[in-house]
């Protein structure tokens, strides 16, 4: 696979991610289905792939 990751998509991966580590490092105990959901989360982020525009004739 040689696709780039856009710096938008990989700024909002990042945040993402360091938003759920700061609320994880207060907590004891997370869930697998909380763990789940920011995997997939992350992986909405970055395999998201916008419609190429319809070009016109």
């Amino acid at each position: 696979m040689t696709e780039t990751i856009d710096a938008a998509k990989l700024d909002e991966a990042l945040s993402l991610i360091d938003h759920q580590l700061g609320a994880l490092q207060r907590r004891e105990f997370v869930g697998s289905t909380e763990m789940s959901d920011m995997l997939l989360d992350l992986r909405m982020i970055l395999t998201f792939v916008p419609a190429e525009p319809a070009s016109v004739n």
